[in-house]
């Protein structure tokens, strides 16, 4: 895990958000009850099955999807819901987003220059052409690509080009916040290693602070402080990335853990793979709460599973 640096100020706060789609009969709740906070300068990452809700949760946070309950706080100021046009550019300036996919974010009929200015051109519709162009410049320096790339079309790069051009876009906003949806998944793996060590580059030369939203815990391991483990919507873990790592709690994250492939073919011999089962937890009497097991340490569990966490607590090492 990296140096965090971390401060103890809070960024974002995530309180008690439900995101729901649809109505009536086909209303569906992607995101229930989910609470959690990012504090400045850290990578926070958000873990979980395929459809388990991260997605969704990045979205919400930059307005895409709309939060049915619950509250999102930057900076102390509510930024869901209904807000004022001030509070709308101040979440669009200091809030962007990395897609997963780098070959369908990029518009194939605008040139580079276009794509990376087009935030810029929205939020400072009056700036000097100058400062446009030397921002953009910067901006595809600090991703480790020629400013004379501005003149190409995204068909002329490779696919980790591309996912960089998507990150020079990010970057000409200034943010200061970035949530990262899954973006080296579309990745061959001999450019995944690149574009993460780009990504932890930045936080220290941009002073960036980072949702980190995977499904690759081996990824999440490498790059991430905290971590917080979701599944069908709730959150079931969170906790600092090496103690969750060496000590989990929940079964879904054991079983989770149980599957990341070891490069050693003894190890991968012999291993064990959990299967999660949710019917082994009884939450008809005594349903499950947000519990801090220990300091940092939080976990969904009820009466019963916390006497058990507690007692099992430094087992799983």
């Amino acid at each position: 895990m990296p140096d965090s640096g971390l401060c103890p100020e809070k960024l974002l706060e995530v309180k008690n958000i439900t995101v729901e789609f649809g109505a009536g009969r086909k209303k569906f709740t992607a995101v229930r009850d989910v609470s959690f906070d990012i504090k400045k300068g850290e990578i926070f990452g958000l873990v979980g099955e395929s459809g388990s809700g991260k997605t969704t949760i990045g979205r919400a946070i930059i307005r895409i999807n709309a939060v049915t309950s619950g509250s999102i706080l930057y900076r102390g100021e509510r930024i869901s819901g209904k807000i004022s046009t001030e509070t709308d550019r101040k979440v669009v300036k200091n809030i962007q987003m990395i897609f997963q996919d780098p070959m369908a974010s990029l518009n194939e009929r605008a040139k580079v220059d276009y794509i990376v200015s087009e935030g810029f051109y929205n939020l400072y519709p009056g700036e000097n052409e100058e400062n446009r162009r030397r921002a953009v410049a910067r901006a595809l320096l600090d991703v480790g690509l020629l400013p004379e790339f501005a003149d190409r079309f995204p068909h002329e790069f490779s696919g980790g080009q591309r996912q960089r051009i998507g990150i020079a876009r990010v970057l000409v906003m200034e943010p200061e916040l970035v949530i990262a949806d899954e973006p080296i998944s579309a990745l061959d793996v001999s450019i995944r290693a690149q574009v993460l060590n780009l990504m932890s580059s930045l936080r220290e030369k941009r002073s960036l602070t980072y949702l980190f939203i995977a499904h690759d815990l081996s990824v999440v391991q490498f790059i991430t402080d905290r971590t917080a483990v979701i599944h069908r919507g709730a959150l079931v873990e969170l906790a600092e990335t090496e103690k969750l790592f060496a000590n989990p709690l929940h079964p879904y994250t054991r079983a989770l853990l149980s599957a990341i492939p070891s490069p050693d073919p003894a190890v991968e011999r012999h291993k064990r793979v959990e299967v999660y089962d949710p019917s082994r937890h009884d939450y008809a009497a005594d349903p499950p709460a947000w519990i801090e097991i220990e300091p940092g340490h939080f976990v969904s569990a009820n009466s019963k599973e916390k006497e058990e966490y507690e007692q099992n607590i430094g087992q799983w090492v």
